[in-house]
C-alpha cells in the first residue's frame, strides 16, 4: 500500500455523497494504518531510504539541501515528503485528495518542520507556479492508480528545472493476497509470511475497495518508454520494494524541450 494507492481506495469509499466527518474518520484510520506500515514494514523502510538515497545523489556537494526544491506528487499523508524535510531539502508535497493533505498538514506541525508545506491540486494539471521551479521531484506508487498516468509524468517534467532529477517508483503487478502469503512461506517460512501481512493484508484491503482505475502496471520497458516520452533522461531502472513488486527509475530533464 501506498500513500496514493490508498488514496484511491479510502476516495472510493467516500463517493457517493459520504458527509465530512465520515471522511475525515476515514482518513485518519487510514493514516494510522499507513504509518505503522511505514514505520514497521521493513520494505518500506528500505525504499524510503532508496528515494532519499537518490535524492541525496541529485544533489550536488556544494549546494546547501535548503537551497534544494523538491516536489512529491501524489504524496497522501506526508511520510515521504517528511522525511525528505527532516533530511534538510526544501519539500512541497501535492495531493488531490484534501483531507489526507489536512492529515499531512498536522504531522507538519507535529514535526515542527518549517521546510515543508503541503499543497492540495490536481495532481495531472498541476499548478502553473510549479513549471519549472525544483531542482527535484518524487513520485511513489502512484502511477499505477491514476486516471491519467501519462500527465502526471508530463506535469512532473514541467515542474523541474533543467538539469533536474526524478524518482518514480510503480507497482508493476497486483499482489494476492492468499497466493502471495503461501508462496512467502514456501520460500521464507511462516514467520516472514506472517510480517509480510502488515502490508499484504492492507494491501488487499484496498484494492478491494478502490475505483477500479487502470491499473497501469507497467513492466521495464514501458515504463522506460513512457519515462522517455514525456522527456526525461532514464539514468536508472531497478526492481525494488517487497518480493520486487515494483521498479524504481531515476531521471534526468535534460532540456526545456518537452517529450512527445
Amino acid at each position: 500500500m501506498s500513500a496514493v494507492h490508498g488514496v484511491h481506495g479510502v476516495r472510493s469509499a467516500m463517493a457517493g455523497g459520504a458527509d465530512w466527518s465520515l471522511q475525515r474518520a476515514l482518513t485518519v484510520g487510514y493514516g494510522v494504518v499507513y504509518d505503522y506500515i511505514f514505520d514497521r514494514f521493513a520494505p518500506y523502510q528500505s525504499l524510503s531510504g532508496e528515494v532519499l538515497a537518490c535524492v541525496k545523489a541529485g544533489t550536488p556537494a556544494d549546494t546547501p539541501r535548503r537551497d534544494v526544491r523538491v516536489l512529491d506528487i501524489g504524496c497522501g499523508p506526508g511520510n515521504i515528503t517528511l522525511l525528505l524535510a527532516e533530511a534538510g531539502f526544501s519539500a512541497l508535497g501535492v495531493d488531490p485528495y484534501e483531507p489526507l493533505i489536512e492529515l499531512a498538514r498536522e504531522k507538519r506541525r507535529a514535526k515542527q518542520l518549517a521546510n515543508v508545506a503541503f499543497q492540495h491540486a490536481d495532481v495531472a494539471t498541476g499548478d502553473p507556479r510549479w513549471d519549472g521551479a525544483f531542482d527535484q521531484v518524487v513520485n511513489v506508487h502512484s502511477l499505477y492508480a491514476h486516471p491519467r498516468p501519462v500527465e502526471v509524468l508530463q506535469l512532473a517534467w514541467r515542474a523541474l528545472k533543467p538539469g533536474g532529477r526524478g524518482v518514480f517508483v510503480n507497482f508493476t503487478r497486483r499482489v494476492p493476497l492468499a497466493a502471495t502469503f503461501q508462496a512467502i512461506r514456501r520460500r521464507d517460512g511462516l514467520g516472514s509470511a506472517m510480517r509480510c501481512l502488515r502490508w499484504v493484508l492492507p494491501n488487499a484491503i484496498f484494492e478491494a475497495i478502490r475505483r477500479p482505475i487502470g491499473p497501469h502496471y507497467w513492466p521495464e520497458a514501458e515504463f522506460e518508454a513512457r519515462l522517455r516520452n514525456a522527456g526525461f533522461t532514464v539514468l536508472d531502472l531497478r526492481r525494488t520494494f517487497f518480493d520486487d513488486v515494483s521498479l524504481l527509475a531515476w531521471v534526468r530533464k535534460d532540456s526545456d524541450q518537452e517529450g512527445g
